[in-house]
């Protein structure tokens, strides 16, 4: 059996190929993202299976790729050989000038159109050079996009869960405000008691949305499902479903702030209790030679964070 001691090692390409495949799990897709024909990219991952004298691939006429137990594991060590070369030209523009140049940045949707508008012009002031590349989605499709090194730094509700290798920052915590319709019992009380919640029909994100499982659990609430079934995708959606008179929710300060109630007749009340809330920070890859940097970037976001006067 051939060893890679014996020849050549792994281009980056034909990694990459593998990490595209695995990321899309389809041919077609995956070869559109790399930018090359599908039979080059499946002729790139033939020759990655010679060189390692290995199937990665099952091939037994599936349609879409099944990865062998050998090729999961590589595809998992692609990825951090991919990330592991992405730091070498890292770690020589950091030198050169930090904060400078390309930042690819994850943000989630419940935190994103909240707080760009009011981040994103503090950025380009204190750090001109900066060219700041957006990428909005999920926590989880993040945390992979990052452990593959297609992202530099996520923005972000904490905590992670147990992800591999990823260092964090918590920068500040939003607290959590329960929104309910006009005509609700607890619309009259000045401050709703956590307590009071655990009865309610709650509206909730559908399930993939981190802030479903933090509001729920700094309020006390673990286990809690949608009311009658319904769930939203978007803040935005919850809002117009609390004024239908749907049912409550629990809203983050900062989406409250930035607009999320706008038009929508809705009462707004603060949660009696240890102040519930999530706390929001900053996540990259364990050991980025860019992490000083990152951290720079803190007190600009925090700043960002801060709720208007």
């Amino acid at each position: 059996m051939k060893t890679l001691a014996s020849g050549p090692l792994p281009s980056p390409q034909q990694l990459r190929y593998l990490v595209t495949l695995g990321e899309f799990g389809h041919f077609g897709r995956a070869a559109e993202a790399c930018a090359v024909t599908q039979s080059t990219l499946s002729a790139g991952i033939i020759a990655l299976e010679r060189q390692l004298d290995a199937p990665l691939l099952e091939r037994r006429g599936a349609k879409r790729p099944i990865f062998t137990p050998l090729g999961l594991d590589i595809l998992r060590e692609a990825r951090h050989a991919l990330a592991a070369l992405a730091s070498v030209t890292e770690a020589a523009a950091a030198a050169r000038a930090p904060l400078s140049g390309p930042l690819r940045l994850g943000v989630i949707p419940t935190i994103g159109p909240f707080l760009l508008p009011r981040l994103m012009p503090a950025l380009r002031e204190n750090f001109p050079r900066l060219k700041l590349w957006l990428r909005e989605d999920l926590t989880d499709r993040l945390l992979d996009s990052l452990a593959a090194g297609k992202l530099d730094l996520l923005l972000l509700a904490l905590p992670v869960g147990t992800a591999a290798d990823i260092d964090t920052l918590a920068i500040a915590e939003d607290p959590f405000l329960a929104a309910l319709p006009l005509n609700h019992p607890l619309a009259s009380l000045p401050r709703i008691p956590s307590t009071a919640l655990g009865g309610e029909s709650l509206l909730l994100l559908e399930d993939g949305h981190c802030l479903r499982d933090h509001a729920l659990s700094a309020c006390g609430l673990p286990g809690a499902s949608a009311g009658e079934g319904f769930s939203a995708t978007s803040l935005h959606t919850l809002v117009q479903m609390v004024a239908g008179n749907l049912g409550m929710t629990l809203l983050p300060r900062l989406a409250v702030d930035g607009g999320v109630l706008s038009g929508a007749d809705v009462c707004l009340r603060p949660i009696d209790g240890d102040r519930p809330s999530r706390t929001i920070g900053l996540a990259w890859r364990g050991r980025s030679v860019r992490a000083g940097e990152f951290k720079g970037l803190a007190p600009v976001i925090a700043a960002a964070l801060r709720p208007a006067p």
